[in-house]
This record gives structure tokens, C-alpha cells and sequence, in this order.
């Protein structure tokens, strides 16, 4: 039998009882039947004990499972801390107070008991990452450096969706320039879920292949890949979430999402961006150099060919319009650095 029958018929027969005992003593002064009474107030108690019952035992139960499976298990443990201390602060408060004249020393004691576990429970919710930060890490710092020249964050790198799915993380981890671990937030992975799930082509395979990055990240990579079911009650956004569990436990925030970029930066939280990686390792061309080029469609100007660099950068070859599909030999005459990029302008090796 199910907890929910139990308590229906358990407390059919309480509710039923009390009412038919309720009943007598109203059938008294009335001068009615007894019997008639208690039988009708106690049909009445059967019926309402069989319907609200389960909405005061077994709901709220529930709803405490659910409650307890969904908060993260470091907040729990602050909260039974704080309580202890509180009641322990509470109690050693109570024995002076107990001392006054009543109604003081019989109401104080309860009311310092109360108020000093809410106030311990309040300081170690809020200062909880802190205090796990310094159990964790008794220098006082967010970041670690290894002994093999890694850096990472001692609590971890927060991954966002993009960075997920745009899938160059997969290489930079397998470099092995990150210690991690890096962790994926339960909201985010069921973001992820959803794009997968998506009717449009396009998102459908981009959703996909971020969780067959994931499967093989926590399969083949020397990083550890972890999924956590932190959450943020109150926010609902998924970058939302993320700054504010990156400020809660001091850690950075893994993305490629220029918007979350710029909110985490103003709210503090620090921020590895993919793109800008990718910008700050591209190879340095001075005027002078010599390139291999294949030129694949003209430029905006008359004359110019364009090709582009395993790494992305755009090459304008001047007169190069003559050798598209052709791989040609040029020197580098200019580096041009805009707001989308880096430019390099080069000429044929074999013009003057």
C-alpha cells in the first residue's frame, strides 16, 4: 500500500472519530439524538479526513524530498551548522535570561533561542561558499597553480552552453592548459537537451554535438568534466544563474557569449573567454615574411585576391585576383588590426 493510502485511511479514522465525539457533545444541549449526531459528524470527519489528509502529511513530505534533492548539499550543511551553533549561542543565553521575573524569564529564553538559531542559519547560508572555500583551501585563494604549469581554479571552471557547443573547448582541454575540473551546471545541460531537441535542423545539430563533446570530454580528456546540480533559487535565466554561482563560489565562468562576457566582467567574475583565446594566439606576421597563400575569391578592390590562414586570418593578396584555386608565394607588405580581426596584406613574390 502506498504512504498516500495510509495517511487517507488514518486520517479518515481520527477525522472521523473527533467529529463523531464532536457531534455527542452538540446532540446535548440540543436535546437531539446522539446516535444520529455522531453518526452524521463522523461521516462528515471519515470524509474530510479521506480528502484533506494527504495535503497536510504526505504532500508536504514530498514537496521536502523534492526540495532537499534539488539544494545543493553544501548549502544543507550550512544551514544544520548555523542551526547548531544558533541553538547552542540560544541556550547558553537562555540560563541569565531564565533568571528575570515572569513573564520575562519564561518567554525570553524561547524568543533568544529563536532568534539566534535564524540569525546562525542566516550568516552561514549567505557566507557559505566562503566558508567551504576556506575548508577547502586554507590560503585564502580562488586559484591554484600546479606544479606542471597548469593554472586552473581550485573550485572549478562554470561552462556555458556556447562554449559547449561551439566545440573548440574539446582541443584546448586535450592541451592540457586547464586543470579544472570544469563543471556543467544542471540548468545548463538541460538547456543543451532542449536545443538538441529542437525542431530546427541547424540548432538540433549544434545541440547534439555539444553532448557528444561532453560525453567524450568526460570519457578521454585529462581534465575532469562534472555535473553538478547547483541551482540559483529566484533566477531564471541560465546566465543569470551562472554569474551568480560564480560569484557564490568564487570561480571563473567558461564561455564564448560576448553579452555574459561583458555582465560577469561588471559584476566581477572572471571570465575565459574562447574567442579571445583564439585572438591572442594567432600567429604575429611582420612586413617582410613570406606566406604559402591559397587565394580562393577575389577581394572588395579591384585586383585583390583573398585566401585565409589555418587560423582564420583574412590574407588581401594585391593582383592575386589571376590565381584563385591557385596556391602562390607572396610577401607580407602590411598588418592591419580592426575591430573584426586581423588583416594582412601581402604581394606576389615574384612582383617588384
Amino acid at each position: 500500500m502506498s504512504a498516500s493510502f495510509i495517511s487517507r485511511l488514518l486520517g479518515m479514522i481520527v477525522m472521523a472519530a473527533g467529529a463523531g465525539w464532536a457531534g455527542s457533545v452538540v446532540a446535548r444541549p440540543l436535546g437531539g439524538s446522539e446516535l444520529v449526531y455522531t453518526m452524521v459528524f463522523g461521516l462528515a470527519g471519515a470524509l474530510m479526513g479521506l480528502i484533506i489528509t494527504p495535503y497536510i502529511t504526505v504532500l508536504p513530505l514530498r514537496r521536502l524530498q523534492r526540495w532537499v534533492q534539488r539544494v545543493p548539499i553544501h548549502r544543507i550543511i550550512a544551514v544544520l551548522f548555523g542551526l547548531v551553533a544558533g541553538l547552542v549561542v540560544g541556550a547558553l543565553a537562555a540560563l541569565p535570561l531564565s533568571m528575570l521575573p515572569n513573564p520575562f524569564g519564561q518567554v525570553l529564553p524561547v524568543v533568544s533561542a529563536a532568534l539566534m538559531g535564524y540569525l546562525a542559519v542566516a550568516v552561514m547560508t549567505l557566507r557559505q561558499a566562503d566558508v567551504v572555500h576556506f575548508l577547502r583551501n586554507r590560503n585564502g585563494t580562488g586559484w591554484s597553480t600546479n606544479t606542471d604549469g597548469r593554472i586552473g581554479a581550485s573550485r572549478g571552471i562554470l561552462m556555458d552552453t556556447s562554449v559547449i557547443i561551439d566545440g573548440r573547448i574539446g582541443d584546448i582541454v586535450q592541451t592540457g592548459f586547464l586543470a579544472g575540473p570544469l563543471l556543467v551546471p544542471g540548468f545548463v545541460l538541460n538547456e543543451l537537451q532542449h536545443i538538441a531537441d529542437s525542431g530546427e535542423v541547424l540548432r538540433r545539430n549544434r545541440g547534439r554535438r555539444g553532448l557528444e563533446l561532453l560525453n567524450r570530454l568526460q570519457k578521454d580528456a585529462t581534465v575532469p568534466v562534472q555535473i553538478t546540480d547547483m541551482d540559483v533559487d529566484g533566477a531564471f535565466g541560465v546566465d543569470e544563474k551562472l554569474v551568480i554561482l560564480a560569484k557564490q563560489n568564487r570561480c571563473p565562468v567558461l564561455t564564448n557569449d560576448y553579452n555574459l562576457n561583458k555582465v560577469a566582467e561588471l559584476q566581477g567574475v572572471t571570465v575565459l573567454n574562447v574567442n579571445e583565446l583564439a585572438h591572442a594566439v594567432r600567429a604575429v606576421f611582420l612586413p617582410g615574411e613570406e606566406l604559402a597563400i591559397r587565394i580562393i575569391q577575389e577581394g572588395k578592390e579591384r585586383g585583390q585576391g583573398v585566401g585565409y590562414l589555418e587560423d582564420g586570418t583574412m590574407v588581401v593578396v594585391d593582383d592575386g585576383d589571376r590565381f584563385i584555386d591557385q596556391t602562390v608565394a607572396t610577401v607580407v607588405t602590411k598588418v592591419l588590426q580592426t575591430a573584426a580581426g586581423r588583416m594582412v596584406f601581402a604581394r606576389r613574390v615574384d612582383e617588384p
